[in-house]
């Protein structure tokens, strides 16, 4: 199945890492004219390095002032695809969740995927050209784990997020939809579940038997972009080998 974004402008937050650089230089491939957005200048100045043509924009999402100065049309133009990536973690036992945990993460992984998809659907809006959303949740938004207390309450609230934003939008045909994959093979996520005893304890919950690969969650979030997805909406699409199923 072939996808092709040209004459696409994408915006991706959490682009220097992981799935989001992954994203960016897909949708490149796919022929979209890119922009990516995150807090770590040299993670941009690496991924401009490596593909030239993406517009780098520095910025912190949870500085609603300076998103709001970084992210508007005026700035980045007019922007066709959005891909909400960028997430903060912060793993602590229920017991030991501190106020400066709960509330930089629901800052990072809530109210600026509300604010990014604000600015951007209002444009997509006023064109009358519709849109296509796609937020990075998780299965910990289904399937409660020890220590994730947080990071769960997180990932539940950006899925009715998501619902609500579809049932709002889906007038001005704006698409939103979620991907939620379980432990992806990210450098990070390579780091954190290296151990074979540890990996075991959740791959043994995979039908399939394995992690996800960063190239599974972006092969998913290219096909909601795309219009091979045009009657997909609201949906949280599990790339988690059947974990949630069982």
């Amino acid at each position: 199945m072939e996808i092709s974004f040209a004459g696409k402008r994408a915006l991706v937050t959490g682009a220097g890492k992981g799935i989001g650089r992954a994203t960016a230089l897909a949708l490149v491939r796919c022929g979209a004219e890119v922009t990516a957005v995150t807090r770590t200048r040299a993670d941009l100045d690496s991924l401009v390095l490596e593909c030239p043509s993406i517009k780098p924009v520095c910025v912190d999402l949870a500085d609603w002032d300076a998103t709001d100065a970084a992210l508007r049309d005026d700035v980045v133009g007019p922007i066709d695809l959005l891909v909400n990536n960028a997430a903060y973690v912060s793993l602590q036992p229920f017991l030991e969740v501190t106020p400066e945990e709960f509330d930089r993460s629901f800052s990072v992984n809530v109210k600026a995927v509300l604010h990014v998809s604000q600015l951007v659907a209002r444009g997509m809006k006023s064109r009358g050209r519709g849109g296509a959303i796609v937020n990075i949740s998780s299965q910990a938004s289904k399937c409660a784990l020890k220590d994730h207390t947080v990071y769960c309450a997180t990932k539940g609230a950006l899925d009715m997020l998501t619902k609500v934003i579809a049932l709002e939008l889906g007038a001005h045909q704006i698409r939103v939809n979620s991907v939620n994959p379980t432990v992806v093979m990210t450098e990070r996520g390579r780091l954190g579940w290296s151990d074979p005893a540890k990996a075991r304890t959740m791959t043994s919950r995979i039908p399939l038997g394995r992690f996800a690969e960063v190239e599974d969650v972006v092969n998913s979030v290219l096909f909601l972009l795309s219009d091979k997805s045009a009657m997909t909406n609201g949906v949280a699409l599990p790339v988690d080998g059947g974990f949630l199923a069982c």
